[in-house]
């Protein structure tokens, strides 16, 4: 039996994103790492995690070469549906990044949006009006030890878009987004927004 206050959480040393399913506020889901900066003193995560009993207790859903959870979305019509953005390995290039999505509850996962080995993705967002259009936010990022690899800013660094909930991305320019080369970036959508 564990002593662990959050029984499945045990080794877990740093949280990256929570969701809360807008449909059954008892699953809750939990990405492991950091994300929001890149330092010599990252804490990397283990997985995904998954509660359905209010975050008592915990269930390792995969993803475990990801290391760093920006953000988890849930979709609000069916907590089965949910999305990961992903910035991959801190310290190396790795096919982990992007952007992940389950439709059977964390059971399977699809990468639906990928770049780069060095372009990790760090924020989604819903269109509040429309759970079929989802942004995303990408980064290029990489660090060696004790620096910060050069194309932290570069061309990888893009918002994307997709009206079809995964099938198809477009990339956003102009729209109110900065010129390239960006650096880290994320998104919000207001009710009734428009790019």
């Amino acid at each position: 039996m564990s002593s662990s206050p959050l029984p499945g959480l045990e080794i877990v040393t740093s949280i990256g994103a929570l969701a809360v399913s807008p449909s059954n506020h008892d699953i809750v889901w939990a990405g492991t790492g950091e994300a929001w900066a890149i330092r010599d003193a990252d804490v990397m995560g283990d997985a995904v995690y998954k509660s359905t009993d209010g975050g008592t207790h915990w269930t390792p859903l995969g993803l475990t070469d990801t290391r760093q959870i920006g953000k988890i979305l849930v979709d609000p019509r069916n907590a089965d549906v949910v999305w990961v953005a992903a910035l991959g390995h801190a310290y190396g290039p790795n096919a982990q990044r992007g952007v992940f999505r389950s439709t059977d509850g964390g059971v399977t996962w699809e990468k639906v949006l990928y770049r780069a080995p060095d372009v990790g993705a760090i924020d989604l967002a819903f269109d509040p009006d429309n759970a079929d259009v989802v942004y995303a936010a990408l980064w290029q990022a990489r660090r060696p030890p004790w620096s910060q690899y050069p194309p932290d800013a570069g061309v990888g660094s893009a918002i994307y878009k997709t009206t079809d909930a995964r099938a198809t991305w477009s990339g956003l320019s102009g729209h109110g987004t900065p010129p390239a080369p960006r650096g880290r970036v994320g998104r919000a959508v207001p009710p009734t927004g428009r790019d």
